[in-house]
């Protein structure tokens, strides 16, 4: 005879994955295994993953748009393929080029 299903509440898987906790950490806190919580909740655990990085998102452009040049340089980089270029001059100077592509990789 098979041993009954722990009663595991899903909203808290999901709450979890949405503040980044890994699988393992869910498992910890609500007794299970981490096999038990990928078979049974994969949905809520995929859902609250998504819900941090659509934050995350958010959250990033709004720092871009205040000018917050680090974050206008890093989404520049993984969303336009741009990218800085080093070159070393016999003459020991360092030159610092940033090419910027006009290729968005998504619809805007």
């Amino acid at each position: 005879m098979a041993r009954p299903k722990k009663e595991i509440d899903a909203v808290q898987v999901e709450r979890m994955a949405r503040i980044g906790c890994t699988i393992e950490e869910i498992a910890n806190v609500v007794g299970a295994s981490r096999d038990t919580i990928e078979r049974r909740f994969a949905a809520d655990v995929a859902k609250g993953k998504n819900t941090m990085k659509r934050s995350l998102r958010r959250w990033q452009l709004k720092q871009a748009r205040a000018g917050n040049p680090t974050m206008l340089i890093w989404l520049g980089k993984q969303y336009l393929d741009q990218a800085d270029k080093a070159e070393a001059k016999t003459d020991g100077t360092l030159k610092v080029e940033i090419r910027h592509v006009n290729k968005p990789k998504y619809d805007e």
